[in-house]
């Protein structure tokens, strides 16, 4: 089979691990997309949104849906980077055991990796984690462990401060996207989420969910293959330099927001891998919707989950990160010139 029967093929395939995935979660289109984008670019997601808007649901659903092995760590404060790497129990004689933790039990099958509320957990685990989302290996019992096929997803809790420890800019920048999961504003969607019975079961839209709907394992492959068969023109190059250019000096640009300073507003613009996971999401959106080169539109789809958060202010601007980071971006889309 060629390569572009291939694509076909497995463009079938993620389409159809959309419609799964939403059989257990209603109002999130776009953010089932975005996940989808990030599956096959094989990034990483740090999904964000308030206490029960369906994120664990979502997530358990995605990985339903992919197959593999699926994981699940809470964050805490008192977890330590050893718990994810070995597990100790004393057995049915009374004598001391040790196992491959949660980060290496499964091997090579593990598939989709959900560490929930990750910014309770300390600063040395989640440093643990950015080599296990970099390399997709640890190192333990004197041998390293592989998971080349593990997609990491960390959320993030918004409402408690307490207890918390935020992410550092090294740790945020090796997600390929951060996604807002809002609370839907849709009345029918409101009203189906409160009032239909199977909403209220999670274990019920779960089995919805048909398993294993795409060959897992040949996820690194055909993204490859996607990466080398979805073209840049020249113009559309110059269009994302651009783009990286006014992260750095928006001014430059004439770009302006309300009651900012432009000119001491930017400490670091979008970095180097930033701007090479925006080419590679942008391949995808045009590859799922049947083409092999990138339009300007492609783009704009993941241009706010992908830089927003790479984007760092000045401290006075710092505080307003959440409103400034998605203004800033949306002022460059408009600016810009598109090709």
């Amino acid at each position: 089979m060629g390569a572009n029967e291939q694509l076909q093929d497995w463009r079938s395939d993620a389409l159809n691990l959309e419609r799964e995935a939403a059989k257990a979660v209603i109002g999130q289109h776009d953010t089932v997309r975005l996940i989808n984008i990030a599956l096959f670019a094989r990034g990483h997601v740090l999904p964000e949104g308030g206490v029960g808007v369906g994120k664990t649901t979502l997530l358990r659903a995605i990985a339903r849906a992919v197959g593999g092995q699926f994981e699940r760590v809470e964050g805490t404060i008192d977890l330590m980077p050893g718990d994810l790497v070995y597990h100790t129990y004393v057995d049915a004689d009374g004598k001391p055991r040790i196992e491959p933790g949660p980060l290496l039990k499964h091997g090579e099958s593990l598939s989709t990796f959900f560490f929930n509320e990750i910014n309770r957990a300390r600063p040395q685990v989640q440093s643990l984690l950015l080599r296990a989302m970099a390399e997709r290996s640890v190192f333990a019992f004197d041998r390293e462990y592989n998971f080349p096929h593990m997609t990491l997803f960390a959320d993030r809790n918004k409402v408690e401060k307490e207890e918390t420890f935020e992410l550092a800019s090294a740790a945020r920048d090796r997600f390929m996207f951060e996604l807002n999961m809002a609370t839907p504003d849709d009345d029918e969607v409101r009203r189906t989420l409160v009032f239909d019975p199977l909403f209220h079961d999670t274990d019920a839209l779960l089995d919805r969910v048909a398993p294993a709907v795409l060959p897992w394992q040949a996820l690194n492959t055909i993204a490859a293959i996607i990466q080398a068969s979805v073209h840049a023109s020249e113009a559309i190059e110059r269009y994302a330099l651009d783009i990286w250019r006014a992260t750095e000096s928006p001014a430059r640009y004439g770009i302006a927001l309300d009651e900012v300073d432009m000119n001491n507003l930017i400490l670091a613009g979008a970095s180097p891998r930033g701007m090479s996971m925006l080419l590679r999401a942008a391949r995808v959106v045009a590859w799922l919707a049947g083409r092999t080169y990138i339009e300007p539109e492609d783009v704009h789809v993941v241009i706010a989950p992908t830089l927003a958060h790479r984007v760092f202010f000045t401290p006075i601007y710092e505080l307003r990160r959440t409103e400034l980071a998605q203004a800033l971006i949306e002022r460059i889309v408009e600016r810009i010139a598109a090709p």
